[in-house]
């Protein structure tokens, strides 16, 4: 099978570092694995066949619905099943999970995610809209209502979080919990053992580095 690897735009800008060292376990694990850094809002032009590992929940969503020809399988679901990857132990502290709005409707990805925290001895408390019925974080409303407002749905969703801590698999949920007062945990961090933080840019700046990402890639 052929298989690429599509960090997206968002974790390209985020810590383009992380997307190497997903880049460098997947072509050990399975050997033969390239980057694929067309973005996903662009005809991928890749030969029939060929299985898309994605990090991005968007990427996830357009890679399955939208091209023919390819498949897509997430990242973590590809980690979950992965007998050599050193996963980090977190001594079982509890955490929440903030789902991404594009997998709302994949249960696989919800799993795969669950199960990799329980491997990272992460103790899982979940919110009461959770997995298909989870809310937005807030982030998808930029752009077609005021700022404020959007910060302001990404309070009301922080605040419904159990804990301060937040899993999340989408780098503008991190953001969103971020200025929503929460302490977010991106996956990849997780994984890697690194911190997660909402950057120094506003939505305004996250968002036009995104357009600009998507324009030239």
């Amino acid at each position: 099978m052929n298989r690429v690897f599509a960090p997206g735009c968002a974790l390209t800008l985020y810590k383009p570092e992380l997307a190497k060292k997903l880049l460098a376990f997947l072509d050990k694990e399975l050997g033969g694995v390239a980057e694929h850094a067309t973005c996903c809002k662009h005809a991928p032009g890749l030969p029939s066949g060929t299985q898309v590992i994605n990090v991005c929940a968007g990427c996830d969503r357009r890679y399955r619905t939208l091209y023919e020809g390819v498949t897509t399988i997430s990242v973590w679901e590809v980690l979950l099943e992965s007998r050599t990857f050193p996963f980090p132990d977190y001594k079982g502290k509890e955490i929440t999970v903030q789902d991404a709005c594009p997998t709302r409707d994949q249960a696989r990805v919800h799993d795969a995610i669950r199960a990799l925290l329980e491997k990272m001895n992460l103790r899982v408390t979940e919110p009461a809209r959770t997995r298909s019925q989870g809310a937005c974080c807030g982030d998808g409303l930029f752009g077609s209502v005021p700022l404020e407002r959007v910060k302001e749905q990404m309070k009301k969703r922080a605040d419904e979080m159990p804990v301060e801590d937040v899993a999340v698999y989408c780098v503008s949920c991190v953001k969103a919990m971020a200025i929503g007062g929460r302490k977010p945990r991106y996956m990849a961090d997780l994984l890697f053992g690194e911190s997660s933080g909402g950057g120094t840019a506003g939505l305004e700046e996250w968002h036009a580095e995104l357009d600009a990402f998507i324009k030239t890639h």
